[in-house]
């Protein structure tokens, strides 16, 4: 079969002579640059090169043209890396897999190495780095197919990937109602890459696709640990909402979850390590993306959880928040900080997924200075930058220009619509908050969900 674009992969320049020549690397990357910067050293050095974006079609190419080599991305927009070594290996367990990425961890790269990777590598890959890659790669593909105890040992050692349970949907409560609207979900996987604000780690996440009925739902990589998008699986939140399982964390979970409640999508499966990227601290990248990709709707009613009496939670020094019934989600906030922030209102009715963008998804997300010393002595704000925060000092914003006058009271009402999100199902009602946060945000899912 030739290679052909409409089957998700090229061929590059180098393939003219692809027949007569050798010695053939697969390069599977969702980064176009990459697989063009990387075919073009290894054509330069006489290999021949095959490149895609997908991991599906990796698999596919493999299984046709038995390359000698596989540079492989960890994070991939239909299967991620993991995934696709493990494919990759069942149908030849001799296969000489470097395992790369711009943003993985030293737990992917030992995972990748027990699951039979011949090397993990870190890119941006220097010209010498990405040739002598391929030459210990070829030369160990050459000591397997010598010994056959080799390549039994191979067959017999390799690490799978524990299997993900079956993916179930948010608990059922007595307050949903069918919606006039469809469910959705993206039209395609897509990846995206950061920091984690609190870890200071750089991070990839996929979004891919899911069918009706299924949910929001996260995995954690490398384990392949499942974790729902539900209040039950809230393990922290100080300073940002955290989920937790079977030893697993994930990070910063509001932002995203919050522009997925705005969009209107129900449907998804998010893969990630450790924290969901802050990008530049709001939402609206989250919402940029989910426009690229595009948002579908599918063949089953979209349900919602309509407040149908006064919820109320109260914490220390005047903290209130109240849900009520409403025609509409709509949420005020007020905010009282010493100057220069002072006290900001935030009244704001989702009437639609434009409103949601043009008004709350910009705002991004803020810290103190007198805060960082701590912060950093408990692990947090270590990846808070310049660019993807609000850094108040004594007597001003000292490190961006404000979107908003009041730009602090939007970012508290975006973290309060994704925080929601975790009952499953968008709200139906008026949120009224005065001086609130996170703990507070959940306690009152937890109203919601007992009754």
């Amino acid at each position: 079969m030739p290679v052909g674009a409409n089957r998700g992969y090229t061929a590059s320049a180098a393939g003219v002579a692809l027949e007569t020549m050798t010695t053939t690397v697969l390069i599977v990357d969702d980064e176009p640059g990459i697989l063009a910067t990387l075919s073009g050293v290894l054509s330069d050095e006489g290999y021949a090169t095959l490149t895609t974006e997908s991991g599906e079609a990796a698999v596919e190419l493999y299984r046709e043209r038995r390359p000698d080599v596989v540079f492989l991305d960890v994070w991939l927009p239909d299967r991620d890396g993991l995934e696709t070594l493990q494919a990759l290996r069942e149908l030849d367990p001799a296969a000489a897999v470097i395992m790369m990425s711009g943003h993985g961890t030293a737990s992917t790269a030992v995972k990748a190495i027990k699951m039979g990777a011949f090397e993990y590598v870190e890119k941006p890959l220097s010209y010498n780095e990405a040739v002598d890659a391929v030459a210990g790669a070829l030369s160990y593909r050459e000591s397997v197919s010598r010994d056959s105890g080799l390549l039994e040992s191979l067959e017999k050692t390799k690490t799978r990937l524990e299997a993900m349970p079956e993916l179930e949907p948010a608990p059922e409560l007595a307050l949903l109602q069918e919606t006039d609207e469809a469910q959705r979900t993206l039209s395609a996987g897509t990846v995206l890459y950061g920091l984690g604000l609190h870890s200071g780690n750089r991070t990839g996440m996929t979004l891919q696709p899911l069918p009706v009925d299924t949910g929001i739902h996260f995995v954690s990589l490398p384990t392949n640990t499942y974790l729902p998008a539900h209040v039950t699986s809230v393990a922290e939140t100080d300073h940002a909402t955290t989920l937790s399982r079977e030893g697993q964390e994930i990070k910063t979970v509001e932002h995203l979850l919050s522009a997925l409640s705005a969009s209107g999508v129900t449907n998804l499966l998010i893969k990630v390590h450790g924290e969901i990227p802050v990008l530049d601290g709001s939402a609206l990248e989250f919402c940029e993306a989910l426009e690229r990709v595009g948002v579908v709707e599918q063949d089953a009613a979209r349900r919602e959880i309509v407040i149908d009496r006064r919820y109320e939670v109260e914490g220390e020094g005047g903290k209130r928040l109240s849900i009520e019934p409403a025609d509409v989600f709509s949420a005020r906030y007020e905010l009282s900080y010493p100057p220069p922030v002072g006290d900001q209102v935030c009244d704001f009715v989702l009437s639609d997924y434009q409103a949601y963008r043009d008004a709350i998804a910009p705002a991004r997300t803020f810290g103190f200075m007198k805060d960082l010393q701590m912060m950093n002595e408990l692990g947090l704000g270590t990846g808070g930058r310049l660019d993807n925060c609000i850094l108040v000092g004594e007597d001003n914003v000292i490190n961006t220009t404000l979107r908003f006058p009041d730009e602090f009271a939007r970012h508290k009402v975006l973290d309060i619509i994704g925080d929601l999100y975790l009952l499953g199902y968008p709200i139906r009602g008026r949120v009224e908050a005065h001086l609130t946060g996170h703990k507070m945000n959940i306690a009152m899912l937890r109203e919601i969900a007992a009754g």
